[in-house]
């Protein structure tokens, strides 16, 4: 067996023990950190992201560190066809979409595999915090790790040829746990802080990005409530996201939240508390990672967006690789392009898809 592995590595705590722990497990290690994008001559230096020029530089300290050789890919063109256009679009379509998990399929299990193929190497691994492996039936399964910190959520998408070769080395530890063995092994990322925002959006200030982007802004419209009449003017549909109830713009005798963004009428539908719930949606390109796609319902655990409680749903497969997700009990704010991802009793993640609503398809 081929005992080298190609490890992404983002300059932070998490992918520094990860390399940490597979040379303890007998791998030889190659790191490498993926340039993603660029930012424009005009923007500040950025502390935040995952791959701004410190990270880079984190990175190969670490490596030297422990002994080991770094690399350093640019995916950038990459990155901005499969990645920030796809953002981009599902924004001005009235999605919210998260870039991390097309990030992870085809760039950091994607790309990396293809480079490490490339370069004679079997497997890769990165920091993430999940459980992978392969079942009794030869199927390679994904499951949600047993601490606060699980990332299986924006996994969901990898595919079984991604997963065969796929090591997560931290699936089992707690984030202060690898704080700890950072801090014993010395290495200098012990307490760099946790990037808190998408790589490539400054500040957070998604409609900043976007306007830059695309070179434009985007168009004003109405606010409507549900029975169609005209409430106010919005600023353009980038600036929402369904559940928002801040930064409307506009007041009313009672709270109102976005219900709805309808992008063929510039259109956005507001409602009072208690309007937000849903209780069934469709999710489209859906992945089956550890089942095969089921011929009847199954019930299981559902997550509609990376931080949300698990709840109970039957999911019925329909055809074109769409599932009908109706839920146990009405969901707040289920929002169109969030991944809801399935999971079994015991946090094997069945599968998942973007959510999108009926009239969308």
């Amino acid at each position: 067996m081929n005992r080298k592995v190609l490890l992404g590595m983002s300059g932070g705590v998490d992918s520094s023990v990860a390399a940490l722990l597979l040379q303890k497990e007998g791998w030889e290690v190659i790191g490498c950190t993926m340039r993603l994008h660029i930012d424009p001559p005009d923007a500040p230096p950025r502390e935040g992201g995952c791959c701004s020029f410190r990270d880079v530089q984190d990175a190969r300290m670490v490596c030297y560190q422990l002994g080991i050789d770094h690399l350093v890919f640019n995916f950038t063109e990459l990155f901005t066809k499969t990645v920030i256009e796809n953002f981009a679009s599902e924004y001005e379509n009235g999605r919210t979409p998260n870039p991390c998990i097309r990030c992870n399929r085809f760039l950091k299990m994607g790309a990396m595999l293809q480079r490490a193929r490339e370069l004679g190497i079997d497997h890769i691994a990165t920091g993430h915090y999940a459980l992978t492996g392969e079942l009794e039936n030869g199927r390679y399964y994904l499951k949600a790790a047993p601490t606060d910190k699980d990332q299986s959520y924006v996994l969901y998408c990898l595919e079984q040829g991604q997963l065969q070769h796929l090591l997560l080395p931290l699936g089992n530890y707690t984030k202060p746990q690898i704080r700890t063995i950072a801090e014993e092994a010395g290495l200098r990322v012990a307490h760099k802080p946790d990037s808190q925002e998408i790589c490539f959006v400054e500040d957070n200030d998604y409609h900043a990005f976007l306007k830059r982007y695309r070179g434009h802004d985007s168009q004003p419209g109405d606010f409507i409530d549900h029975e169609g009449n005209v409430l106010g003017r919005h600023l353009g549909l980038t600036h929402y996201t369904v559940g928002q109830r801040k930064g409307l713009g506009i007041s009313f005798g009672q709270p109102m939240y976005v219900d709805a963004l309808i992008p063929s009428k510039n259109q956005i539908v507001l409602g009072p508390e208690g309007t937000q719930y849903r209780l069934f949606t469709y999710a489209s390109e859906v992945n089956w990672v550890s089942i095969e796609k089921p011929q009847e319902s199954v019930h299981a655990q559902v997550k509609i967006r990376y931080q949300a409680r698990p709840a109970g749903a039957t999911i019925t497969p329909q055809e074109n690789d769409i599932v009908r997700v109706d839920f146990d009990e009405p969901q707040r704010a289920v929002t169109p392009g969030q991944a809801v991802v399935f999971y079994d009793s015991e946090g094997f993640v069945l599968g998942g898809g973007l959510i999108f609503y009926p009239d969308e398809k």
